[in-house]
């Protein structure tokens, strides 16, 4: 699963040909979480409060480039939140 973006100590990871609906997983320590991208809702996981507003921050921000990075397949890394 490539890595695409780390901040904060928060791994954000896209697996391309993963399950629908389209997704990215955040990972924190122990604690993993899935996003939906259109919604950044958290579908399923156990991230702590904190990381899962950071990661919904992020996800704000890089909406666009994730779902066309779902789209197409194509790997890129996106910036970290500043």
């Amino acid at each position: 699963m490539p890595e695409i973006a780390r901040f904060y100590g928060i791994v954000i990871k896209l697996f391309f040909g993963d399950h629908p609906p389209p997704h990215f997983h955040a990972v924190y320590g122990e604690h993993v979480g899935l996003f939906h991208i259109k919604t950044l809702e958290m579908i399923e996981g156990d991230l702590p409060n904190r990381a899962k507003k950071l990661v919904v921050e992020w996800g704000t921000l890089h909406r666009s480039e994730l779902n066309e990075m779902w789209t197409s397949q194509t790997f890129r890394p996106l910036p970290p939140l500043e």
